[in-house]
């Protein structure tokens, strides 16, 4: 595909840090409009979103560096090369350092913590999917090999030398697969998001929904970064797919017991 949108000079635009950062800005646009629907601060909910980029990005690089420790511990300078830098991580990494830092920003603030997560749901799914294109540019994440029709073959020596990417085999478009589920989700969201009963019901479809998406994508996922647990039965993303799943699932029966949605059940 193309790893490199274009070059100044000998400096290297990456494809994945355009359409990753394109997600990451319009993602937020989106839960800063959600949010003032809901009556929230719409200064805080930047300042919100703004930190919660920034403590996702290290959560996705701390995640990468705890998968892959072993190699890295007898590698310790490429922790501090350009090549850390651009590497996007492990998603889930970066899910797990957004969601905390903004938990905390939101009690800290007295924010109502159940209308900013549904607000914020909306915004993640659109931002993670136009920043799987940029997975797809860059030929990371990549999926394993196969015979399907739809399958995608790289062959740019940059996206080897960049992710490991094999070159000149038809493998499966994991970064398509995953693409296609989070704007399905967005847009479920989107049509959901007015007839939620109870405040949070958003935040916990999209748990639900992107757990179960993830957790069935792994299977055809081939690229050697999301570590394994249980001897190798499933990849340690997908343990963590079930815990998301599992927590959706519960808020979801744990809330749903409240009354119908009313006007001041989520004003």
């Amino acid at each position: 595909m193309f790893p490199e949108l274009f070059h100044i000079g000998r400096f290297a635009v990456p494809t994945y840090g355009v359409l990753a950062a394109a997600g990451l800005i319009f993602g937020l646009m989106i839960c800063v409009r959600y949010a003032k629907r809901e009556g929230l601060d719409e200064e805080k909910c930047w300042n919100m979103g703004v930190i919660s980029i920034f403590a996702g990005i290290l959560g996705a690089k701390l995640l990468l560096l705890a998968i892959d420790w072993s190699y890295y511990s007898r590698h310790l300078r490429e922790i501090f090369t350009l090549n850390m830098l651009q590497t996007g991580g492990v998603w889930y990494g970066g899910f797990i350092g957004a969601v905390t830092a903004g938990t905390i920003y939101t009690i800290a603030h007295r924010m109502p913590v159940l209308r900013t997560a549904d607000a914020y749901a909306p915004g993640i799914a659109f931002g993670h999917s136009l920043g799987r294109l940029g997975c797809l540019a860059a030929g990371c994440c990549y999926g394993k090999p196969t015979d399907v029709a739809w399958g995608v073959v790289f062959s740019n020596p940059r996206a080897e030398a960049l992710a490991g990417t094999p070159l000149h085999i038809r493998l499966h478009p994991t970064q398509i697969y995953e693409w296609a589920a989070e704007f399905a989700i967005f847009l479920f969201l989107v049509w959901f998001w007015k007839r939620r009963r109870f405040p949070g019901q958003v935040a916990g479809a999209y748990m639900f929904l992107f757990g179960i998406a993830r957790f069935i994508i792994e299977f055809w996922r081939n690229d050697p970064e999301r570590g394994s647990v249980f001897g190798g039965a499933i990849s340690g993303t997908q343990l963590i797919s079930i815990l998301l799943v599992i927590l959706g699932g519960i808020f979801w029966m744990r809330r749903s017991q409240r009354a119908p949605r009313t006007a001041d059940a989520v004003a």
